[in-house]
């Protein structure tokens, strides 16, 4: 599983011009799913987003959580997570989890994130649109 976690003043999605789901203050993740992800990993995943120190304390200094600052997250399925171009110019996408087995965990993902942090998500395997505003900017890469 991989995850980009991108703080954010706002960000939002949009599938077919219309927006689907939004944040202001908080996290924008980016998720992508290989054959190797089960619950077990997806769990450990939430309490890492959950709890990853990425907003400015009182101090400036970045010790605080979303949790912390009652942020919310924008979730969006990103299958090229696992693209993989070290050979050749033409990614290949071999890794990423198929469609039907990763609608399962990326809804299972996003169940788990909503029961602590409020959590709006794109359309997953649709088209979208992505906006932010990166905040810091602060990009960081989570893999388990």
């Amino acid at each position: 599983m991989r995850v980009v976690v991108q703080r954010v003043k706002e960000a939002s999605v949009k599938v077919d011009g219309n927006i689907v789901g939004s944040t202001k203050q908080g996290l924008l993740l980016l998720v992508g799913f290989t054959s190797e992800d089960d619950d077990k990993k997806i769990d450990y995943m939430v309490n890492k987003v959950i709890n990853l120190r990425v907003f400015d304390d009182n101090n400036g200094i970045m010790n605080l959580s979303v949790k912390d600052i009652h942020g919310t997250i924008l979730s969006v399925s990103q299958f090229t997570l696992y693209g993989d171009a070290s050979k050749g110019n033409r990614p290949s996408y071999i890794k990423a989890l198929n469609g039907n087995e990763a609608i399962r965990l990326y809804d299972y993902f996003n169940d788990q994130l909503n029961k602590v942090i409020p959590t709006e998500t794109g359309v997953f395997g649709a088209e979208m649109e992505v906006s932010l505003i990166n905040d810091g900017p602060i990009t960081i890469l989570l893999e388990k």
